[in-house]
């Protein structure tokens, strides 16, 4: 349940990943950090302890992240943050595996469960949360939206362009919609319910109107084209770091528009997503995404708790506004099965297309609860499905936000 958290300790291996790697030095004594322990050791006669890490993990919504994860032995993984402060309350990635193995004080057999966990073609030791990039389908729509309300050029109610067909620039390829109210009236459709019901010919034609360059600097205000460090520093060990999410630029119109819908050439993780999601939550600010709340001595003594920080100032806190509006016509309008009974839930699905033909999809589920007053935004992927992101992903969102709301 923990291993993508943790990573794991081995005497016949270097430990290379998760708060073992990132805290590696506090973990085992010998980082500066703990200089006066170290003297009051000497002189007492004490062992020298390490240092004991407390997390930001929340047991219960790990384990129901989790086990929603492992109902179907599915292939995905599930980030819970706190919108406020950025700290990381689940982190689940499945199939995952069990670090116990690889602990062995027998190093034969450390290293024969290493083998086999870096052989398995399922890949279990990959935290599939911070280290694997999926096409975002149209949760990435919520990007493309800020950027335009960012704009001043759209609010809620301006007819955009949409359309039951449209035919990517310079290519014979028509992009349509899932749902016959995505494409508006008369060929036009408002920016709200363009999102309400994931409208690709709306958003597509607006990616092209906005250009790349308005959507990529959105994306990268939110924390796109570099790598995010969750924990840790080099001089404690190997730092915990997402690795960096894309949107293209200098591309061509058609390759733009597919782009705008979180197809193409954006790809992203799921640690990505959550931190859209809980900027929208925290009024456009998005916090820097942490782990560990504090570093605790053998004396019991502390070092300074993790203070939140402010990783950018997104977009203002009436397109935060606007956006969670949108978001909860998501849920009410178009996906009844993501409400929760007694709490506003403001949500966006993805639907990637993957495969050979276009043969798979990628579910996705994105957002935020309660909408009015944000505790926590979740993110979540299903990879290599069959069904749409509401039905894949949304039950296991859905259960990690009951969790949490019901503390």
């Amino acid at each position: 349940m923990y291993a993508p958290i943790t990573g794991y300790f081995s005497i016949a291996q270097n430990a290379d990943r998760g708060i073992e790697a990132s805290e590696n030095s506090l973990l085992t004594g010998e980082s500066n950090a703990l200089f006066w322990q170290h003297i009051k050791a000497l002189f007492t006669g004490q062992e020298n302890k390490g240092a004991s890490i407390e997390t930001s993990i929340d047991p219960k919504l790990q384990k129901a992240a989790m086990d929603a994860l492992n109902a179907n032995n599915e292939d995905g993984a599930a980030v819970a943050i706190e919108p406020s402060t950025g700290r990381i309350l689940a982190m689940a990635s499945t199939p995952s595996y069990d670090p116990n193995t690889l602990a062995s004080h027998d190093t034969g057999a450390a290293s024969k469960a290493y083998t086999e966990l870096v052989t398995n073609s399922s890949n279990p030791m990959l935290n599939r949360a911070t280290s694997q990039l999926y096409p975002p389908g149209s949760t990435f729509k919520t990007v493309v939206m800020a950027a335009a309300l960012e704009s001043g050029k759209y609010q809620l109610d301006t007819q955009i362009p949409a359309g039951a067909l449209y035919t990517l620039p310079g290519t014979q390829t028509q992009l349509t919609n899932a749902e016959t109210q995505g494409n508006g009236t008369d060929g036009k459709i408002s920016l709200k319910e363009a999102l309400a019901w994931s409208s690709n010919t709306a958003f597509s034609q607006l990616g092209v109107a906005l250009g790349d360059q308005t959507v990529s600097d959105m994306a990268k205000k939110l924390g796109f084209d570099k790598s995010i460090t969750i924990d840790g520093t080099d001089t404690n060990g190997i730092p915990m770091t997402a690795v960096a999410s894309r949107f293209p630029t200098d591309v061509s119109q058609d390759k733009l528009a597919l782009a705008s819908i979180g197809q193409g050439d954006t790809v992203e993780t799921p640690l990505q997503n959550a931190m859209i999601a809980a900027a929208i939550a925290n009024d456009g600010k998005l916090m820097k995404p942490t782990i560990v709340d504090r570093v605790r001595f053998s004396d019991l003594s502390v070092m300074p708790d993790t203070k939140p920080q402010v990783m950018s100032n997104a977009f203002s806190a009436d397109t935060a506004n606007k956006l969670t509006e949108a978001m909860e016509a998501v849920v009410d309008e178009a996906n009844p099965n993501l409400q929760i009974s007694g709490v506003k839930v403001a949500a966006k699905t993805g639907t990637a297309q993957i495969g050979e033909n276009n043969s798979s999809i990628d579910g996705w589920v994105m957002g935020f609860a309660p909408a009015d007053n944000p505790k926590i935004a979740v993110a979540v992927v299903v990879h290599n499905v069959d069904l749409y992101g509401s039905f894949a992903a949304g039950p296991i969102m859905t259960a990690i936000m009951k969790e949490a709301l019901q503390q």
